[in-house]
C-alpha cells in the first residue's frame, strides 16, 4: 500500500551533517526534475530578494526563508519524516513509532512538494521554502510542471496495491492517478459529527482534518495493516475503531471515496 501525503508549510530547521545528495533521493527518475526546480530556486533567492519573496507568498517575518533557499545546494541535510512539522506530522508521530513501523513508512509513504516532487520519508533534504502553488520564473506553475514527470514514475511506485491519498488539492494538482490505478486509490474526508437540537449536523473540518490523517496513517503502520484492496483497507480502519463511511469503488477511472466521522475534534 502507498500512502500519499502533503508537505507542511512548518519545518524544522536543517541538519548539520552533510548536505543534500540529489541522486540518493527516491523515485530517481525525478532526479533531473528536481535539479531543475532547486537551480530555479537558488537562482531565485540568491537574486533580488524582494522578488523572490513576492514569487513564493511570502511575507515580511518570513523574510529569512529567502536566503535560506539560496543556501540549499551547502544546507546541512536530515530525514524529510523530521524537516516536516505541523499538525498532521505531529499527530503522525513518526519518532516516536518503533523502528519497524518507521521502516514501514519509509516504504510506504510518499510526501508531495513543490521542491522535490516527492519524497520519502526518510529522504535527506535540507529546510526549504516551496508550496506546490508557486510560480517560478522559468518554469511557471510548479503543479503544472510536476505532472508528467509524476505520470512516468509514480504508477511504477504505486505497485499492485491500494493507495491512500491523503494529499490536500494543492498537492494532489501534481499527480492524478487514471485508469485501473485510480480505481484502487482511496480519498478521505474528514467530518465532525455533533448534536444540535436532538440532530446530528455534520460538517467538514480544516485544522484538525490534518490531525485526523495523521492518527490514520499511525495506526496504518504501527499496526503493520497490509491491505491488498481499497476494501481491505476500509475494513482494517474500522477494525482500528475509526468510523468509516463509504459509498463502495468509484469505477469507470474514479477513486474510492472515504468519509471519517469524527466526534472529537482535536
Amino acid at each position: 500500500m502507498l500512502v500519499l501525503l502533503p508537505p507542511s508549510e512548518g519545518k524544522a530547521a536543517g541538519g548539520e551533517g552533510s548536505p543534500l545528495a540529489l541522486g540518493g533521493l527516491s523515485l530517481p527518475g525525478l532526479t533531473a526534475a528536481r535539479e531543475r526546480v532547486l537551480d530555479e530556486l537558488v537562482t531565485l533567492c540568491a537574486g533580488d530578494e524582494e522578488k523572490a519573496r513576492e514569487v513564493l507568498g511570502l511575507s515580511e517575518g518570513l523574510r529569512g526563508e529567502v536566503a535560506k533557499n539560496a543556501a540549499l545546494y551547502e544546507a546541512g541535510a536530515r530525514p524529510a519524516g523530521e524537516i516536516y512539522t505541523g499538525v498532521l506530522y505531529d499527530a503522525l508521530g513518526l519518532a516516536t513509532l518503533d523502528a519497524a513501523a518507521r521502516d514501514r513508512a519509509a516504504r510506504s509513504l510518499l510526501v508531495f512538494s513543490g521542491l522535490w516532487g516527492a519524497l520519502g520519508t526518510a529522504d535527506r533534504i535540507p529546510s526549504y521554502r516551496c508550496a506546490m502553488g508557486v510560480k517560478l520564473p522559468g518554469l511557471g506553475a510548479l503543479g503544472a510542471y510536476w505532472r508528467p514527470f509524476m505520470a512516468e514514475v509514480l504508477p511504477e511506485a504505486a505497485g499492485e496495491g491500494p493507495v491512500l491519498d491523503l494529499r490536500s488539492a494543492a498537492y494532489a494538482a501534481a499527480w492524478k492517478p487514471k485508469g485501473a490505478l485510480a480505481e484502487r486509490t482511496v480519498t478521505v474526508r474528514v467530518l465532525h459529527a455533533r448534536m444540535a437540537g436532538g440532530v446530528e449536523k455534520r460538517s467538514v473540518v480544516s485544522h484538525f482534518n490534518k490531525a485526523t490523517k495523521g492518527r490514520l496513517v499511525r495506526d496504518l503502520l504501527a499496526h503493520d495493516v497490509r491491505a491488498a484492496s481499497p476494501a481491505d483497507l476500509v475494513a482494517a480502519l474500522r477494525d482500528l475503531g475509526h468510523t468509516v463511511e463509504t459509498a463502495g469503488p468509484g469505477g469507470r477511472g474514479k477513486p474510492w471515496a472515504l468519509d471519517v466521522v469524527v466526534t472529537d475534534v482535536h
